[in-house]
């Protein structure tokens, strides 16, 4: 008979409260609930004796029930002291596997903690990485800047042809993405018509603002173009109530006064002082700005949108094929030898500077874009207006330019206000 039919033998004929008081059911071992299988087969045992000893039948054997039940007993006893013996294996194994789960487990949770800590630190590098990056190219930044100032300011002085210097400066930026995209470092754009349409008008102000920035610094210092660029901020609010109806929060216009009232005080005590520079460097930022207001009405669709770089690059070449014939209109041809050579130029020394020159124009600008796909447009404000007093402070040491204590508290209090209008702009009116 099966150890199966055993059991359900000792259920019929065996009484259950003896069954659940011998604790057949099991006990708790640390923790772990184990069966003790020993009893039932005892359970069994006896209940088999019992039929067959009340029934004084013959077993199939010939045995009487007596031999039997003697012969059951010693089976019995052996089983049950087999089963002791592998119940306490088994208990044994049981809490030896216990414990080292119980050790795996602590490994795992030291582990476990440590894996947040090396994730933190590669957040920490890769952040590290990140602000050493955005401080190089800001640097890069500032140093095209001064220099871009100081070879064209150098060019203007010997050479006062604004429109062909602007002119030439876009044909250097040409050249550059021409190559640019001949050699796949960046992917060529795609522009739709209604695309070029507003794309057109951005260049035709970003070709007449460049052209009135090289007139002020041809007449003016370096130093006072730049404090008066500092009104940028100014038409940028006068344009948008103009134009869109936008009302600028008490800050923004707290902000303006100091920028307002330090380009007046820079201009009154400002020793180069010339109506024609002050006059085209206030124009330059009025077609300026007006490009970068309308801009934002214009380019309003983002399935059309062109990347910041792809966008500069287009500008760029418009701005050349407009302005190159524009100015051998306005101007005449100016650039050939043999004029450079009546004039006692030195051709060489000119040229040089004059591509220089072009390179720094473009290449700051390029930067510029690049750093605003980086940050946000607050964070490249601020830097925009740390840009304007490291090229101050740099060409009135290059060129010596006398500045007088007056003058340079305005140039400080103009550049202070640019500074607090970027804070401004991120301050949000409070919706009633």
């Amino acid at each position: 008979m099966c150890f199966r039919k055993a059991v359900c033998c000792a259920f019929r004929h065996s009484d259950s409260s003896e069954i659940l008081s011998a604790g057949f059911w099991g006990r708790e071992s640390s923790g772990i609930v184990v069966t003790r299988p020993c009893l039932v087969y005892s359970f069994c045992c006896k209940s088999i004796e019992a039929k067959w000893v009340l029934s004084r039948k013959t077993p199939p054997n010939g045995d009487s029930g007596a031999c039997v039940a003697e012969k059951w007993k010693a089976l019995c006893a052996a089983k049950e002291e087999k089963h002791r013996r592998s119940f306490k294996d088994l208990n044994g194994s049981r809490t030896s596997s216990y414990k080292l789960a119980s050790k795996r487990s602590c490994e795992f949770k030291v582990r476990s903690a440590a894996v947040p800590e090396s994730r933190n630190e590669v957040t920490s590098i890769d952040e590290r990485i990140r602000i050493l990056q955005l401080g190089s190219m800001f640097a890069i930044w500032y140093l095209l800047n001064i220099y871009f100032n100081i070879y064209n300011k150098q060019v203007l002085k010997v050479y006062p042809f604004p429109a062909t210097v602007t002119a030439f400066q876009f044909g250097c930026g040409t050249v550059v993405i021409l190559l640019m995209w001949a050699l796949n470092l960046h992917p060529k754009p795609k522009v739709s018509r209604s695309q070029f349409a507003a794309i057109f008008l951005l260049a035709l102000g970003h070709t007449v603002g460049n052209l009135l920035t090289n007139v002020s610094l041809g007449k003016v210092a370096v130093s006072f173009t730049h404090t008066i660029k500092a009104m940028e901020p100014f038409f940028t609010v006068l344009l948008s109530a103009l134009f869109f109806g936008e009302r600028p929060s008490i800050w923004v216009v707290s902000s303006l006064m100091p920028i307002v009232g330090g380009v007046a005080l820079a201009s009154f005590t400002e020793a180069s002082f010339n109506w024609i520079g002050f006059g085209s460097a206030m124009a330059s930022n009025l077609t300026n700005q007006t490009r970068n207001v309308f801009s934002k009405k214009l380019m309003v669709r983002k399935e059309e949108t062109v990347d910041n770089i792809n966008l500069f690059s287009i500008i760029t070449i418009i701005s050349f094929l407009f302005l190159a014939p524009s100015a051998i209109l306005l101007e005449g041809v100016k650039f050939s030898p043999s004029f450079l050579a009546t004039q006692g130029f030195n051709v060489k020394d000119l040229c040089i500077r004059l591509i220089l020159s072009g390179l720094c124009f473009h290449t700051y600008q390029q930067v510029s874009y690049m750093i605003l796909q980086m940050v946000s447009p607050v964070t490249h404000a601020v830097g925009n207006s740390v840009k304007r007093v490291v090229v101050i402070v740099s060409s009135v040491i290059f060129f010596q330019t006398p500045v007088s204590p007056i003058n340079s508290l305005g140039t400080a209090v103009a550049l202070a206000g640019v500074f607090l209008y970027s804070r401004a702009k991120r301050i949000k009116p409070k919706v009633a």
